[in-house]
């Protein structure tokens, strides 16, 4: 009996300090770092929704020195020309030429198969292509068709969390509605190929990490290209064959950052919605879940246009608009009310200059890292989705 209850004893301690362990490698990033996070994440998914406030306390505050920044100082966009003098420095700096790219997808598959979205009722069929860039990096992208055609494509970009069949709900819901949908993924995730390249001095690697990009030297331009250049080729393809009446883009992760750079270079974009995909880099320095992978911090790249002026190029325009959708308590990154330091001054700025409109929505209804339920119904809205019309094709 006595050796039972010592049994039971050191079992109990033995837990306890694990749970000990776990909540010190969570706070402190000690191994095993990544799966103590991915199971508090996991708790913390299955919480009760009343108690969202509470448990993310942490989310709900500023730290007062992100108030410092003189954010109005930071934007040198004043008037209608800087926008178009930064949008042709990010240009020139991403191709190495004024001008964005003119070329076409290499692989064009009408009609192609795949099981997965079989029973998809609004489906009529899929279109794939395959864009081709340099250091053998691919971009598998699936063009969506309605069965019910409004004659609007919405650009659909799933960003780290790999194929875009994680956004099936998503796709799903817009062709319900009409819409076509451009589905893509991140280069490297997915369907996209992870190629072998040989590195002058560093022998051969295989591409699997966006950190890995950074070693790579286009012939023209910056690396960071290979992220938005499958967009803008796709959008040379719809303007050459289809008739669509609007072009709008929504992503979530790194597919809301893509969103926001694509819409700041691309102005054939013109309403845009990034979920959970930013925060400038003023915001992020006390924050390690916010910093981000290698596209989301390279210097040069933030030094030329920073994300305040990335969010007024994707908003400025005739008829262009973005907002940009923050899950108020989402486990993975860009939670909180960080926001409130840059939201009106964007919005003012944007205004100043007299074409366009920029929003922030804030979706506290859930703690995940997604497009929920009601990030969807407030894109639709202002998609103005209230009806189907046949659309015509060039096809």
């Amino acid at each position: 009996m006595k050796m039972r209850v010592l049994r039971i004893a050191g079992h109990i301690t033995f837990l306890v300090l694990v749970l000990l362990y776990g909540m010190a490698a969570y706070k402190f990033q000690l191994p095993p770092y990544a799966l103590v996070k991915a199971a508090f994440t996991r708790l913390e998914v299955l919480a009760p929704k009343e108690n969202l406030e509470t448990s993310r306390h942490e989310d709900l505050e500023t730290p007062r020195e992100y108030f410092e920044t003189d954010v109005a100082q930071l934007i040198s966009i004043r008037q209608q020309q800087d926008v178009f003098r930064l949008r042709g420095r990010l240009i020139t700096l991403l191709w190495g030429a004024p001008g964005l790219p003119s070329s076409l997808p290499s692989v064009i598959e009408n009609g192609a198969k795949d099981s997965r979205y079989d029973d998809i009722t609004s489906l009529s069929r899929i279109d794939k292509l395959i864009i081709v860039m340099e250091s053998g990096l691919e971009s598998h992208v699936y063009h969506f068709r309605s069965k019910t055609p409004n004659n609007k494509v919405v650009l659909y970009h799933q960003g780290h969390d790999g194929d875009f069949y994680k956004g099936k709900t998503q796709i799903r819901r817009f062709l319900d509605e009409g819409y076509s949908v451009v589905a893509f993924s991140m280069p490297l995730l997915g369907l996209n190929n992870q190629p072998i390249i040989q590195l002058p001095r560093l022998g051969k690697l295989r591409l699997t990490d966006h950190d890995h990009m950074k070693f790579l030297s286009p012939e023209n331009g910056h690396p960071v290209k290979y992220f938005v250049e499958p967009v803008v080729i796709l959008l040379n393809y719809l303007k050459k064959n289809f008739d669509y009446s609007s072009v709008s883009m929504v992503g979530i992760s790194g597919g809301g950052w893509t969103t926001t750079l694509a819409a700041a270079i691309d102005t054939r974009i013109e309403k845009s919605f990034p979920v959970a995909g930013s925060y400038p880099l003023y915001l992020r320095s006390n924050s390690p879940r916010d910093w981000g992978d290698y596209e989301q911090t390279v210097p040069e790249i933030y030094r030329t246009v920073n994300y305040l002026e990335l969010y007024i190029l994707g908003s400025y325009g005739k008829d262009r608009k973005q907002l940009q959708i923050i899950n108020q308590y989402d486990y993975c990154c860009f939670a909180g009310k960080k926001w409130e330091t840059y939201q009106d001054i964007v919005r003012e700025r944007v205004v100043e200059l007299r074409s366009g409109a920029f929003d922030l929505f804030l979706d506290d209804t859930h703690r995940e890292h997604i497009i929920s339920e009601n990030a969807m119904s407030r894109i639709l809205d202002e998609l103005g989705s209230n009806g189907r019309g046949a659309g015509q094709t060039r096809d």
